[in-house]
């Protein structure tokens, strides 16, 4: 009996979990130096696949090519992270945010956001939550 609860567990722990991207993870390297995909393999420690919805590709999309100098080059860059996740297109006529939390309940996945407000949100529908925790690292809020 003890055998099948571990060969479960085993088998639980090997699941690849979902995890959304805000667009603000995206800018993540470039502002703090944090390679997010291996720092959320590290915290994660587990197979994962980064998604991209497409309100916040369209987000990104429109700051690289509209926004400041600055903003574009971020922009441009954040484009280049977003080639390494899988876009799942939607028609959501609401903001971005309300697209990722509809995004995170459908699909059971975590999100990697540092905006305040929608990790209150994604918080108060027990969704887990990923962030930047004093600069340096990544966080989990949440259980996965």
């Amino acid at each position: 009996m003890e055998t099948n609860r571990l060969w479960t567990d085993k088998i639980s722990m090997s699941k690849t979990l979902n995890v959304i991207l805000d667009s603000n993870a995206l800018f993540v390297p470039l502002q703090f130096k944090i390679d997010i995909f291996q720092e959320l393999k590290t915290l994660l420690d587990r197979n994962f696949e980064p998604i991209i919805i497409s309100p916040v590709k369209r987000e990104i999309d429109r700051i690289a090519e509209m926004d400041s100098p600055k903003m574009r080059k971020q922009g441009a860059y954040a484009l280049k992270l977003v080639e390494k996740c899988r876009l799942i297109e939607m028609d959501e006529e609401g903001s971005a945010d309300d697209a990722i939390v509809k995004a995170a309940h459908e699909l059971h996945a975590a999100v990697f956001t540092n905006d305040m407000q929608l990790r209150k949100r994604l918080r108060n529908i027990n969704m887990p939550v990923i962030y930047v925790r004093q600069k340096s690292h990544l966080e989990i809020d949440g259980r996965l």
